[in-house]
C-alpha cells in the first residue's frame, strides 16, 4: 500500500491570551484552520469590561467574530467559516485562506485529572481531544502562557508561543543606528570623492558597494584614535552623501553643561540636536546615560534655543514590586512617585550651574515650569504642538498605545523614546514583540528619524560592575 506524502493540514487552538494581546490573530494563519473552544469565548465575555488595552482588544476581537458570522447558518458554522479571501490584515503578507472553528458539541479527551486552572484544563482538553479526533491534521495549541505550553507537553500535545506579532526573530539582530567603516573603506570608497562645505557643515560625496547597505541617519564611524564619524544623510543609486557631525565630547561644546563620554553618546546627542530629526529612539542598559543626554538636549533646545514650548515627559506606570495602592493629588502628583529618574536628572543639570544655592533653587523652579509629567492613559484624543516628547522606559508598550502615542505628535514636535528591552515588566511582552522594537524597525531608514544603541554604562563603577556580575 503506498503511503500519501501530501503534507497534514494544520490546525491550531486559540487560548484566550493570543486574542486579548492580538485582536487580528485569527487573520495571522494564513491558509491553517483556526479552532475557538468555548471556554475561551467565555473568557473573552468576562474580559470585555474596562478601558485597559487587553479589554480594548477583547472587544475589537468580538466584532470581527459578529463580523464573520452576519447572516451564516448554524450547518455553516459546524463546517467551518471561511476566513477573509479579498483582503489582507497583514501588511506584507497574502490574504488567509484558511477556516474558522468554533466548538459546538462537547468532546471526551480523556485528558487525567489536573489540578491548576478549570480553564486552562478545559482549553488543553479540547487540544486533545481534536488530536484524537483528527489524526491526519497537525493540532497545536498557541498560548502566550508558559505554563499552559508545559502542561501541554506533559499531555502530549503539541504547543507553541504566538510569533506572528514578532518584529524581528532575534533580538540581537535589532538595528543599532551605526557602522564601523572596515580598515579598507577609503581605499575602495574614496577615488572620486568629492567634499564641500555649507555654513560650518562639511558634506563628502562617496561611492562604492557597501553604499547599498547604508540607508537615512545611520552614523558611520573609524573604530580608530581620530578616526571619522559621519552620519548619512542621502543614498541615492551607488552613491551617499555624509555629513561629519558635531563633536560634543569636549567642554566647550557642551549641552546644558552635559559632555558625551563616549561615541555612542555623541551620536544620541547629535540626534536629539538635529532640528530635522523629529523622532528619535535610544536604547540602552541602565546607566548608560539616555535620562541624562535627553534631558540636557530638550532644556538646551526649550530654554536656550526657544525651538520647543515646553518638554512633557511621561511613562508607562508598572511597578517593579508590590504596588503601594492609590496615589492622592493631581495627574501630576500621582505621576512623581513614577518620575524618579527625572529628578535624580534635574538634580545632576542644576548643579551643573554655578550661582550658589538660590540660583539654584531659582532655575529648579524655572525647570518645574517648563517640565510638564503627563499620564500615558490621558493621551488619547490630544495633539501637542511644539512640544519636546519624552517617554521613558518605552519597552514596556505595546505596538499599538506606541502607535497611540506617536501619532499625537503636531507640527514642530518631537518625541524621544527610550528604554531598555532586556528589562520588560508587562505581561506577554518580549524583547521581539515589544513596542519599542516595533518603532526602531518600523522608522529604520525615514528621513526625519534617527536611532541609537547606548552601549557603555557611565554612572559608576560600582554600577558597571553590577551590570556584568549580577
Amino acid at each position: 500500500m503506498k503511503r500519501s506524502t501530501e503534507p497534514k493540514r494544520s490546525l491550531f487552538v486559540l487560548d484566550t491570551n493570543v486574542l486579548m494581546h492580538d485582536p487580528t490573530a485569527i487573520f495571522r494563519f494564513e491558509e491553517h484552520d483556526i479552532y475557538i473552544p468555548m471556554i475561551v469565548l467565555e473568557e473573552l465575555d468576562a474580559g470585555k469590561k474596562g478601558v485597559s488595552e487587553a479589554a480594548r482588544n477583547v472587544r475589537q476581537v468580538s466584532r470581527f467574530l459578529d463580523e464573520l458570522m452576519q447572516d451564516v447558518p448554524q450547518s455553516q458554522i459546524e463546517k467551518g467559516l471561511n476566513l477573509p479571501t479579498g483582503r489582507s490584515l497583514v501588511k506584507g503578507k497574502s490574504a488567509p485562506s484558511g477556516r474558522l472553528y468554533f466548538q459546538t458539541r462537547t468532546m471526551s479527551s480523556g485528558l487525567p485529572e489536573l489540578p491548576g486552572r478549570g480553564a486552562d484544563n478545559a482549553i488543553l482538553g479540547q487540544a486533545l481531544a481534536l488530536k484524537l479526533e483528527r489524526p491526519d491534521t497537525a493540532v497545536t495549541l498557541v498560548s502566550k502562557d508558559i505554563n499552559l505550553r508545559i502542561k501541554a507537553a506533559i499531555v502530549g500535545v503539541h504547543a507553541e508561543d504566538y510569533f506572528s506579532d514578532q518584529t524581528i526573530e532575534d533580538a540581537d539582530l535589532l538595528y543599532r543606528g551605526m557602522e564601523a567603516l572596515p580598515s579598507d573603506f577609503w581605499e575602495r570608497h574614496g577615488k572620486d570623492m568629492t567634499s564641500w562645505k555649507e555654513q560650518s557643515r562639511t558634506f563628502y560625496r562617496l561611492s562604492g558597494p557597501q553604499v547599498h547597505t547604508w540607508h537615512k541617519n545611520l552614523f558611520v564611524y573609524e573604530d580608530a584614535p581620530g578616526g571619522v564619524e559621519a552620519i548619512v544623510r542621502s543614498v541615492e543609486d551607488d552613491a551617499a552623501v555624509l555629513e561629519l557631525i558635531h563633536d560634543y565630547r569636549t567642554e566647550r561644546h557642551n549641552i546644558w553643561g552635559v559632555v558625551a563620554r563616549n561615541r555612542e553618546q555623541n551620536f544620541a546627542l547629535n540626534l536629539l540636536m538635529d532640528p530635522e530629526i523629529d523622532f528619535v529612539t535610544v536604547l540602552g542598559p541602565a546607566g548608560t546615560g539616555k535620562t541624562l543626554l535627553t534631558l540636557a538636549a530638550g532644556l538646551a533646545q526649550t530654554l536656550d534655543n526657544k525651538r520647543f514650548n515646553e518638554i512633557i515627559m511621561t511613562r508607562v506606570t508598572i511597578p517593579l514590586g508590590e504596588d503601594i495602592g492609590f496615589l492622592p493629588g493631581t495627574e501630576e502628583e500621582k505621576m512623581e512617585p513614577w518620575m524618579g529618574a527625572l529628578m535624580d536628572n534635574l538634580e545632576v543639570l542644576t548643579q551643573s550651574h554655578d550661582g550658589g544655592n538660590w540660583a539654584r533653587a531659582a532655575t529648579n523652579d524655572l525647570l518645574r515650569n517648563r517640565i510638564k509629567i503627563r499620564s500615558l492613559n490621558f493621551m488619547r484624543g490630544r495633539t501637542f504642538l511644539e512640544r519636546f516628547l519624552i517617554l521613558d522606559e518605552a519597552q514596556n508598550l505595546t505596538p499599538k498605545q506606541m502607535k497611540a502615542l506617536v501619532t499625537r505628535a503636531g507640527p514642530g514636535t518631537k518625541i524621544i523614546c527610550m528604554g531598555n528591552i532586556a528589562q520588560i515588566d508587562t505581561p506577554y511582552l518580549t524583547e521581539t514583540t515589544c513596542g519599542l522594537t516595533y518603532v526602531v524597525n518600523r522608522f529604520r531608514g525615514w528621513d526625519h528619524s534617527g536611532h541609537i544603541t547606548l552601549m557603555r554604562g557611565e554612572r559608576s563603577r560600582l554600577a558597571d560592575h553590577a551590570s556584568e556580575v549580577l
